[in-house]
């Protein structure tokens, strides 16, 4: 008898564990989205900048004649 209360009481633990678990991730989650997304809108407006600074560059009538020339 003591191992089934042992059992349940051992259920009853890891059910516990899991939903503190559970909320702790949550809560973590919620905490700090607006700096995530604020690092995440930074970085996409320098790759944003980055591109067109590239497309600029290949799209240029003296980069073609370099590639051109270099192909000679």
């Amino acid at each position: 008898m003591e191992s089934v209360w042992f059992f349940v009481l051992t259920i009853i633990v890891i059910a516990l564990g899991f939903d503190l678990l559970k909320t702790h991730l949550e809560s973590k989650r919620k905490a700090c989205p607006a700096a995530d997304d604020a690092a995440h809108l930074e970085q996409l407006a320098r790759l944003e900048e980055r591109i067109a600074v590239l497309e600029k560059i290949v799209t240029d009538d003296r980069y073609d004649l370099k590639r051109r020339i270099d192909s000679l």
